[in-house]
C-alpha cells in the first residue's frame, strides 16, 4: 500500500478550482507525503499536461512515458495521486429555474449546463498512463471501473462521509477510505446532495473516523479541520492511517490560490455550509452572497456553471462578498510557507505532540 511507504502520514487534499497545481502536489510528495492533483473542472487534455508536469518536476528532464518500475511514479519512484469527480445525474430545470431567475435580476449568469466533467476520457487516460493513486469524490466508481484501475497497478481511494458510503466503496473494491468530516473546506464529498438530509448534522472528522475504524478493515485517511501537527497527531491516535489537509496549504507559494482567497483565509471569518454558488453543499467563508441565499437548491453542476460569470466578475472587482472562498473551519491557522517546509513542520509537531502525550500519561498514572 502506498500509504505504508510514505515517510510522513500527510496527504494533500485535491483542491479543484485553482489551488491545486503540479508544483504543490510535487512539493508535498517530495517532502515525504502524498501529493494530489485535482482533476475536477479540467479537461482530460489539461489533466494529462499537469500529470506530465508533476513527473517533470521530479525528473528534471523530458517526461515521455512512465517509469516501468511502478505505475505513473516520478523517475525516482515518488508517488502522487489524481482525484476525479464522480458524475451524478442531470437536475430537472424546474428545480432551479426560480433561483437562477432571482440571481439573473442582479448578476451576470452563464448557461446552467450539465456535464460529466470529462469522466470517460479522464478515466481512459488514467488506464492508459496510470498513476499510483486515483481518488474519487462525490461518489464511488463502479466495481468494473475499480477493477480497470487495479489492473494497471493503481490504488483506488474513495472519499466518504458516512459508514454506509464506506461499505458501498469497499464493496466496489476501494483500497483506502478518506473520511471527510464536517469541518472540511470546499464541497462535501457525500455520494448524494440531498436537502432532506440537511436536518441531520454531518459527522465531524473525529466522530466519522471512530465509526469507520470500528466498522471496516481498510486504511482510513482523516480529513477536515486538520491544520497543525497536533491535529495530525490527534487523528493518528484515533486510528487514522494518515491525515489529509487542504486549507492548511492554501497560502503556500506553490498553490494556485487567488490573492483574494489567500488574504481572506487569514481573517477570523466564520465558515458555513452553502449551496448558493454551486448547487452542492460546500464550506466556505461566510459572506453576503451566502447569507442572502440560504435556500439555494441542490443542482450540481448546473448552478456551478450558471454562477461562473458572477464569480469571475467578483474576482475581477476584488469583491469578496460575491465569490466562493472555500475554506475549512481552521483556516486562520494556515501559514504562508513553502509546502515542503509545512510538511516537515507538521511532521515534527505531530511527533512532539505524541511524545508529550505519552509522557504525560506515564507521569499521571
Amino acid at each position: 500500500m502506498i500509504i505504508d511507504e510514505l515517510r510522513t502520514p500527510i496527504v494533500l487534499a485535491p483542491m479543484a478550482g485553482g489551488p491545486s497545481t503540479p508544483e504543490l502536489a510535487a512539493a508535498v510528495s517530495g517532502a515525504g507525503g502524498l501529493g494530489f492533483l485535482a482533476a475536477g473542472y479540467l479537461t482530460a487534455g489539461v489533466v494529462r499536461e499537469r500529470i506530465a508536469a508533476i513527473r517533470q518536476l521530479f525528473a528534471g528532464t523530458s517526461t515521455t512515458g512512465s517509469p516501468a518500475k511502478s505505475p505513473g511514479r516520478s523517475a525516482d519512484g515518488v508517488p502522487f495521486g489524481v482525484n476525479l469527480f464522480v458524475p451524478g445525474a442531470p437536475t430537472p430545470g424546474p428545480r432551479f429555474a426560480h433561483y437562477l431567475a432571482e440571481l439573473g435580476r442582479e448578476f451576470p449568469l452563464g448557461d446552467a449546463k450539465f456535464d460529466t466533467d470529462d469522466w470517460d476520457a479522464k478515466l481512459d487516460d488514467l488506464i492508459a498512463d496510470p498513476v499510483p493513486v486515483v481518488s474519487f469524490t462525490f461518489g464511488c466508481p463502479s466495481s468494473a471501473e475499480v477493477a480497470r484501475l487495479h489492473a494497471v497497478g493503481s490504488e483506488v481511494w474513495v472519499t466518504v462521509t458516512s459508514v454506509a458510503e464506506a461499505h458501498t466503496s469497499l464493496d466496489a473494491g476501494a483500497d483506502v477510505l478518506i473520511a471527510q468530516g464536517a469541518e472540511a473546506g470546499g464541497h462535501r464529498g457525500a455520494f448524494a446532495d440531498s436537502p432532506e438530509d440537511d436536518a441531520t448534522d454531518p459527522l465531524t472528522t473525529l466522530a466519522l473516523l471512530q465509526l469507520l475504524t470500528a466498522a471496516v478493515d481498510r486504511p482510513v485517511v482523516a480529513a477536515g479541520g486538520i491544520a497543525t501537527g497536533a491535529g495530525v497527531a490527534g487523528v493518528l491516535a484515533a486510528g487514522a492511517a494518515a491525515a489529509q489537509l487542504g486549507t492548511a496549504f492554501l497560502r503556500c507559494p506553490e498553490a494556485g490560490t487567488a490573492p483574494m482567497h489567500r488574504q481572506a483565509v487569514t481573517e477570523a471569518t466564520p465558515t458555513m455550509l452553502t449551496r448558493a454558488f454551486s448547487g452542492r453543499r460546500a464550506r466556505g467563508l461566510r459572506n453576503k452572497f451566502i447569507l442572502d441565499h440560504p435556500d439555494a437548491p441542490s443542482a450540481y453542476p448546473e448552478i456551478h456553471y450558471a454562477t461562473g460569470p458572477l464569480r469571475a466578475a467578483a474576482r475581477s472587482a476584488g469583491n469578496p462578498d460575491e465569490v466562493n472562498l472555500w475554506a475549512g473551519q481552521t483556516h486562520s491557522l494556515a501559514t504562508a510557507i513553502p509546502a515542503a517546509e509545512l510538511v516537515d513542520r507538521l511532521s515534527q509537531e505531530a511527533k512532539a505532540t505524541i511524545e508529550k502525550a505519552l509522557s504525560h500519561r506515564i507521569h499521571s498514572y
